[in-house]
């Protein structure tokens, strides 16, 4: 796995004081995408354990509330990010949100084992002309936020609800 950036301190993907990884590598390429610089897999830097250990250090930190994973595509990444959730998770037991492109009805099996650990899916392509600046933690009126633990216990897909 590569990645673009690593935020601290994020206020703007997901709720709360958030840690962000931006992946790179996305194979939808959507026409408008804020981060068309994280399109290449070959862009950025090569994660390693040291990148994983701050990260999990970041998140022990009382005032963040959880870790956000965008890119890029998180559903095109190798096992790299499949062991930081999964740490990520056992050990600090913080929400975890995800931005895909893809569809939550048409993941394959393997996309679907990454988001066993995460808690919400932002879901769907950015598209340009249902751009909304108005939509909390997404960019076109067509993405949809997933609670994925209720969607799992439910069986049913259920959309967050901002209330709760």
């Amino acid at each position: 796995m590569r990645f673009g950036q690593i935020r601290k301190f994020d206020v703007a993907n997901g709720p709360g004081i958030r840690v962000s990884v931006f992946v790179v590598g996305c194979p939808l390429r959507c026409k408008g995408c804020f981060n068309e610089e994280y399109w290449k897999k070959d862009a950025g830097k090569e994660w390693t354990k040291k990148e994983e250990d701050f990260v999990i250090e970041r998140l022990k930190l009382e005032q963040i509330e959880g870790l956000s994973i965008l890119g890029g595509e998180p559903l095109a990444q190798d096992l790299n990010l499949n062991r930081l959730l999964k740490r990520a998770k056992e050990e600090v037991k913080k929400n975890i949100w995800l931005w895909s492109g893809f569809v939550y009805e048409e993941l394959t099996p393997r996309q679907l084992e990454v988001l066993k650990y995460v808690d919400f899916l932002v879901d769907g392509p950015f598209i340009s002309e249902k751009k909304d600046l108005n939509l909390r933690f997404k960019g076109s009126s067509n993405q949809r936020i997933i609670d994925l633990n209720k969607t799992r216990k439910e069986n049913a897909l259920i959309l967050w609800d901002e209330e709760t």
